[in-house]
């Protein structure tokens, strides 16, 4: 089987703001006072949500909460579903840093690994929140399509900087190196979201870092090794169904909520290897 990925890393044209050494003392400063305002309007729309309901409550009602005018809430959210993750944007920023500034003897998938790790460390920061705002999101399916709508933005830019380590020109035919690159970034992401409902269903409780550690490791032997999979023995239910297309290089995967991340993962193997 082929690597996920090829082991010369590009120069990434395109940086993101904070990634860079010149950004001054002002305007971390007002970054700061950004997220602030925003982990505030957060605060007071979950608290909203809890006593009184999502569908009852208003975005003037979330502002008057946290002591704001409703303009002042438009400038930082568009939404009253999107002012619960207060944190993305930025933790989006943090994990395209890890990007741009990997060393180029690092493996890519590793550093990919590592960029994710600011999502898990966003959670992690306050696990109380992050209890509740799962909570939230499992009743209001508003909610649970905006946290949706916000992994998949995690998911595109790991995607891209996989992609963005193939010579495009020298594809050919059977050459399933895009395929694997795109599968990859979505396991890494898969694995992570894996690891984090596991803690967030435990209340926030554990070394839930080391278990990530786990999860990638996994990640890594799956889709850098090219060790087999394992046969699912006969009679037995699979963790996971796999279909992929050559002709689209699609990969459609349909698995039990409570697989183990590792048959889905040898599943998803031996898919491709067909």
């Amino acid at each position: 089987m082929s690597q996920p990925v090829k082991a010369t890393r590009t120069e990434r044209t395109k940086r993101s703001p904070s990634s860079g050494g010149g950004e001054s003392a002002g305007s971390r400063r007002a970054a700061a006072q950004r997220l602030s305002m925003r982990r505030k309007l957060a605060a007071a729309a979950m608290e909203l949500f809890a006593t009184q309901g999502y569908e009852a409550t208003t975005v003037d009602e979330i502002a008057a909460r946290a002591g704001v005018a409703r303009r002042t809430f438009f400038r930082h959210f568009r939404s009253k579903e999107e002012a619960i993750f207060p944190d993305h944007d930025d933790t989006l920023v943090r994990a395209a840093a890890v990007l741009d500034a990997a060393p180029p003897h690092e493996h890519p998938l590793d550093t990919v690994c590592r960029g994710i790790k600011e999502v898990m460390r966003m959670y992690a920061s306050a696990p109380t929140v992050s209890v509740e705002r799962y909570r939230l999101t499992r009743e209001v399916p508003a909610l649970r399509e905006r946290e949706i709508a916000s992994v998949a933005r995690y998911e595109r830019l790991f995607t891209s900087y996989l992609l963005g380590h193939f010579d495009e020109g020298a594809h050919h035919d059977g050459d399933d190196d895009p395929l694997l690159a795109e599968v990859a970034a979505s396991a890494v992401v898969t694995a992570h979201n894996h690891v984090l409902r596991r803690w967030l269903r435990a209340g926030g409780q554990g070394d839930v870092e080391t278990q990530l550690d786990h999860a990638f490791a996994i990640v890594r032997e799956t889709f850098g090794s090219g060790i087999g999979a394992r046969p699912v023995p006969a009679g037995s239910r699979p963790a996971a169904k796999v279909s992929a297309t050559d002709e689209d290089e699609v990969v459609v995967m349909v698995a039990r909520t409570d697989a183990p991340l590792a048959e889905v993962m040898r599943t998803i193997k031996e898919a491709l290897k067909r």
